[in-house]
């Protein structure tokens, strides 16, 4: 098991767990209770800076309840941290924009993380044809 240091921020935020044991994705809290008003956009502290390993990174994503619970949206979609984010005072934050006017409370779990392997460097070829089937859709959808 490989070890990640993390610093807490706040007090009495919860420690990092992982999805209600069910997941090898890990919840992120938010780390004060936040009032935000419908339209309003807000940096959410997480209350913890995490000293990800060489060759890491995290991706940061909404709870699949977080819009129902709270009518927020995370405005990147989805947040990568990138090893060299790992210092002393580097925060971790949720950028939020409400969709209804709402408060967070302090402790709420509003968004979760994993860490991954860095993808290894590709070289990209043009060509005129692909071998592969031609499902004529996009994605996994299909038409």
């Amino acid at each position: 098991m490989e070890e990640i240091k993390v610093k807490y921020f706040v007090e009495d935020l919860e420690p990092l767990t992982y999805v209600a044991d069910k997941s090898d994705w890990i919840d992120l809290r938010a780390a004060e209770t936040v009032t935000l008003r419908a339209g309003e956009f807000r940096l959410i502290p997480l209350g913890v800076a995490i000293a990800l390993p060489e060759g890491y990174e995290a991706h940061i994503v909404p709870r699949s309840s977080t819009f129902r619970n709270y009518g927020i949206l995370q405005t990147n979609s989805m947040g990568v941290v990138d090893y060299s984010y790992r210092g002393d005072n580097d925060q971790w934050h949720m950028p939020a924009y409400a969709t209804r006017d709402v408060t967070i409370e302090k402790n709420a779990r509003i968004c979760q993380f994993r860490i991954v392997r860095n993808q290894p460097h590709l070289t990209f070829t043009r060509v005129e044809h692909l071998d592969g089937p031609d499902r004529g859709g996009f994605g996994s959808t299909g038409k």
